[in-house]
């Protein structure tokens, strides 16, 4: 479970908790996609979910309507 960045501030950035739900599940498989390709290089610890809400709380991730 995601205690910092807290998750009302996260939906706000967002739009809904739904919509924070998925985008924030889409970036966390990209960063394990990336992490396994990366073969030899050191391992961040922290959990993709948990990089991934960071990254949204910093503006690095949004989320678009198709």
């Amino acid at each position: 479970m995601i205690h910092e960045p807290p998750i009302d501030e996260l939906a706000k950035k967002v739009g809904s908790k739904y919509a924070l739900c998925i985008v924030a599940a889409k970036r966390a498989r990209q960063l394990l996609d990336y992490s396994s390709n990366q073969v030899g290089k050191d391992q961040k610890t922290d959990k993709p979910l948990s990089l991934a809400a960071v990254e949204i709380q910093e503006g690095k991730v949004t989320a678009t309507k198709f």
